[in-house]
Parts: C-alpha cells; structure tokens; sequence
C-alpha cells in the first residue's frame, strides 16, 4: 500500500517490546519498516517495502540494516519467545508439542547464499530454493508459532567454504538440543523423513515423547525375525483391528510394542487402515511411550500439520517468506527471524476474546490479521489527507508529493 504515513498499532508495539535490541532510533525505525512491510507491502523485497511508505530513507539504509548493521537477531529470537510466554493462550505446557519439518523456500536468484536446486516431492519438479527446517511449537489452546530454524546448505557448497557439512538429520538434531537445552516443554512430533534412529535415540535420551510417521518397509524384530513393517501389517487379522474416531474421521488400528534395528529403545507401533479389510495400512505411527492410550497418539501426531504445513502456507503466502532477495546468507537469516516475529504478532491477536481496536473486528487467521492491519493503515492515511487538506490548505499535488505518489 504505497503512501504509508504512520507504523501499524501492532508494529510500533512490537517496537516497544524489542526496543532495548536495537543501539538508536534508526535501527528502531527500519526494524518497524520492515515489520510493516512484511504485513502489508505489495512486494516483500527491501525495496518494495521501502517504496511503501511516503517518508523515508533511502532503500539502501534498510538493506545495511538487515546485511551489515550490529544487532543480535538470537537475542531478538529469545525476546519473541519470553513475550509469548506471557500471555497464557501461548505459553508453554507439559502438553504442548513440537513439531519438526523442513520446506523448500523458492527463490529466483542464483546468487543468494545457500539457494540452490531441490526437488519438491509435492510439486514434482526440481526448483531453485533455500531448504529450511523448523521447530515450532503447538499450544493447548491450538495457537502455534515457530521456535527456531536451520538452513540447510548442500555439501558441495560447505566443501568450497571450508565448513563442517551438516546434513538434515544432524541440523534436527541440533534443533532438538536446542529446545531440550531451552527447557521448553512438550512432545515431538515429525514425518518418516525424520524417524531415523538417531533422532529417536536422542529424543529418547532426553527423557521426551515423540510421536513420528514410520515407512513401511522400516525393519522391525517380531518373535525375534527382522521383517519390515509392512510385512507384520499383512499378518494382522480383520477381527483384531479396532475402531477408533478421530477429527470425524472413521478408521481401524492395530498397535503392538516392538523393538527396531540401532533403536536403543522400545517402541509402540500404530497400524491405521482406513476400510477394515484393506490389505496395506494408510499410515504407521511410532512412538517411544508404548502406554499411551491411541486418542493421545492421534492428538500428537495431528498437531504435526497444524506446527509445521499451517505456518508454511500462511508465512509464504501473506509474510513474505520466501520474497527476500537479498544475496547475504546473514541477511536471509535475518528475514526469516523477522517473518517468524511478524507471524508471532499476529497469532497473539487472533480468536481473542474480544476485537482489537486497531482490527475492528475478531480475528480467526494470519490472512484476516494481514488485511485488519492494511485497513488500519489506510485509515491512517486517509486521515492524515483529510487533516492537511483540512487545515493546512494542501491541493490534490500537494498530497501526492507528500505521500510519495507524484
């Protein structure tokens, strides 16, 4: 929305609460910038967002802001995580959960740090991206936001600079060291891409749950023969298959407890078909708690996609995820701090128990919050057009000189 004369009342509060991370006034202002621009900005480039406002510097002070200038975005990130936490519908419980997955970012540029050519097993296509994992974290209440990132960067490319390579498994890892060494509570949750033993043994050692998705042709020790998964699902007679209700959905379980090759623990095993009689099962969940009750399993792994796919989705599409063309690895890894800040902001604000005044209305997603904040803005606008027309005279060109329109 170009002619942007004043911040978002969700921007200048969020400026207060990181006020003490920034060195002057300056960094302050284009921390707000770029807050804004990410909410509202037709293009999420650090010059569209500049262009957006009707009185500011130069784009290049907003891009040394975010490639060059001291300030400390891990600092930045833990302030995030302390404001949350202060407010009791996104606060940590022994019962949240952490989920864990990574997504392909797309990118046009060649030259920015890290990008590089994946392929997109949803898309089915190779495409040039930023390969990223993420923790986030779920809420009792269902409010959820993201905790920490990695970026993965391909082995050829660590060769070339002399840094240790780092592969997927190693960088969730880490993750989870980091939100165990946090202390954050809750129960861990991913997708077979990330059910590799040494992600289940080093959940396992720090005394967490997990709930992951298991591939079928995983080996596991049954009477004590190595078979695959799959295979023991074949020998699973009809009668022995359960019911079980979950999100509407009808479908039929099996669990059993196991012991799986360089697990170093046991584990439970849940076979779901979705007919009784089908011969190969939907999906096959594992867990390291063999006496969770099925409904408290389901629970867990649900919140998988409400963690992780939910975040992606409304962070791509209405915060800029994957718009930040700028070729510094720091100044991508700043972007992603900040849209992570953005998507916290506004999921404090949603399905409170009553209308933000700025919002004029209550809202239930990150796309509604984005547009309240746009007619917020507009708001303003008009009604600084009004006041100068009003009461210092201004004509119809002054007022597009001023807001940067002429």
């Amino acid at each position: 929305m170009p002619g942007i004369v004043d911040f978002p009342q969700i921007v200048k509060e969020a400026m207060e609460q990181y006020r003490g991370h920034f060195a002057n006034e300056c960094q302050l202002r284009h921390f707000g910038e770029y807050l804004t621009g990410l909410l509202i900005a037709d293009r999420k480039s650090v010059l569209g967002m500049n262009s957006e406002f009707a009185q500011t510097t130069d784009q290049s002070c907003l891009n040394r802001f975010m490639t060059e200038v001291e300030w400390d975005e891990e600092e930045v990130n833990d302030r995030r995580l302390e404001i949350l936490q202060e407010e009791e519908s996104t606060r940590y419980s022994p019962e949240g959960v952490i989920p864990l997955d990574n997504t392909l970012i797309d990118h046009e540029g060649k030259l920015i740090e890290d990008v590089g050519w994946y392929w997109d097993h949803a898309e089915e296509r190779n495409k040039l991206a930023h390969d990223y994992l993420f923790i986030n974290y779920v809420c009792p209440s269902k409010k959820h936001y993201p905790l920490h990132f990695r970026r993965f960067r391909k082995e050829q490319d660590c060769a070339e600079t002399g840094d240790e390579f780092r592969n997927h498994t190693d960088l969730a890892i880490e993750l989870i060291d980091w939100v165990c060494g946090k202390g954050i509570p809750g129960h861990f949750t991913y997708d077979c891409y990330f059910t590799s033993a040494r992600v289940l043994n080093q959940v396992h050692a720090h005394d967490r749950a997990y709930v992951g998705d298991l591939k079928a042709n995983r080996n596991i020790f049954h009477k004590g023969e190595k078979m695959q998964a799959s295979a023991f699902a074949a020998l699973v007679p009809v009668d022995a298959r359960k019911l079980v209700q979950y999100n509407e959905r009808m479908e039929w379980y099996f669990t059993k407890s196991f012991e799986i090759p360089e697990v170093n623990h046991r584990v439970r095993l849940v076979f779901i078909w979705k007919d009784r009689t089908d011969k190969t099962p939907t999906k096959i969940l594992i867990t390291n708690q063999t006496r969770w009750e099925i409904h408290r399993i389901l629970g867990v792994y649900g919140k998988r996609w409400t963690g992780t796919e939910t975040f992606h989705r409304d962070a791509k599409q209405h915060l800029g995820m994957g718009a930040c063309q700028l070729r510094d690895g720091r100044g991508q890894t700043r972007h992603m701090h900040l849209v992570n800040l953005a998507y916290t902001s506004l999921m404090t604000q949603l399905r409170s128990s009553r209308s933000r005044d700025w919002a004029l209305a209550r809202l239930t997603t990150i796309g509604e919050a984005c547009r309240a904040v746009l007619r917020e803005t507009l708001r303003k606008t008009i009604e600084w057009v009004i006041q100068k027309v009003v009461e210092e005279n201004y004509t119809g060109k002054h007022v597009q000189i001023a807001l940067g329109l002429a």
